[in-house]
């Protein structure tokens, strides 16, 4: 039993980068990490939908990340919805997300066509996961197969969500977004505007529901650089294999609980519960890291969990 658990929680409340001239996708080498610091490690950048090369580096977060491949491509950082690694496809399975393998390549998706759709809620459940770049850009990750969305074709995986019913929701958070589709009234009709990544016309390709997420992996090679919302980035040991199925088992909750998938948060989530001996030194922890949640009892109980059937390699 959690002893005043959540009486411990708190109240919520240049350098420039240099284009090259090689177009070829191949990810080109780092240099080791021993012999250069997070903060010069270099990544080698395109635009998705086709680009020059360009180099990055000096970032620690991922609106860092973003306002570099901004400025290497001279466009708003606003622009960039979300970057996959390793491939040009809005591939859920390869989006960037708390790690980057030091010989990755970065694809940059940027804002496309416009789009509406008005859809009547004839379910509780719409059948879509939310997912965010962690700079204000909430976008579709899965479309449940079968579901009310998967139905209405103009609504597709990679698709951000701008507005809802004329809100604006573009500066939103994922589980934000997810709250208020979720709150939708059952029976009425609701509007969407949607933003679709930009597409090079020979890249067209049919319509996704998602990647197949037992398969995916968290990053390449043996080294990543985490990225982190506060502090400097940091290179590290990929997760061990603990880890990594214990970050893929709370990403999950967090998708039953919240209607979200966020690699980054549960990384941060499984980190934080690392050297914690009991649930009660967990939850202060979340809320120290993450309190602007206000993850519900239940859903720390099932992370708390998680995070310890993985340390005792329970966890398929």
């Amino acid at each position: 039993m959690l002893l005043g658990l959540w009486n411990k929680r708190k109240d919520k409340s240049k350098e420039t980068s240099k284009l090259v001239e090689s177009e070829a996708p191949a990810p080109a080498p780092a240099a080791p990490a021993q012999a250069a610091s997070a903060s010069r490690l270099q990544f080698h950048t395109q635009l998705a939908h086709g680009s020059p090369t360009g180099r990055v580096e000096g970032f620690g977060s991922a609106r860092e990340l973003y306002a570099k491949i901004a400025e290497a491509f001279r466009i708003d950082p606003a622009e960039i919805m979300f970057c996959t690694l390793n491939t040009y496809k809005a591939d859920m399975d390869k989006l960037l997300g708390a790690q980057i393998g030091l010989e990755d390549f970065i694809f940059a998706h940027i804002k496309g066509q416009h789009k509406e759709v008005e859809v009547l809620k004839t379910d509780d459940v719409l059948g879509l996961t939310i997912t965010d770049n962690g700079t204000g850009c909430a976008f579709i990750k899965r479309i449940k197969e079968g579901s009310l969305m998967d139905h209405t074709k103009t609504v597709c995986v990679g698709d951000h969500i701008a507005k809802i019913n004329g809100k604006n929701v573009s500066n939103c958070r994922h589980y934000e977004v997810a709250k208020m589709l979720k709150d939708l009234e059952k029976g009425r009709m609701f509007k969407l505007e949607l933003i679709e990544p930009r597409k090079a016309f020979e890249k067209l390709e049919p319509r996704s529901k998602g990647g197949t997420l037992p398969g995916t992996k968290i990053s390449r090679g043996r080294e990543t650089l985490r990225l982190r919302t506060k502090g400097p980035a940091t290179v590290e040991e990929m997760p061990n294999e603990g880890e990594e199925k214990a970050i893929k088992k709370v990403d999950e909750l967090l998708e039953t609980y919240m209607g979200i998938r966020d690699l980054e948060l549960a990384s941060t989530m499984v980190e934080a519960g690392r050297d914690k001996k009991n649930p009660d030194e967990f939850a202060v922890a979340l809320d120290e890291a993450l309190g602007d949640f206000a993850f519900p009892d239940e859903f720390v109980f099932d992370v708390w969990g998680a995070i310890g059937d993985a340390k005792q390699g329970r966890l398929e």
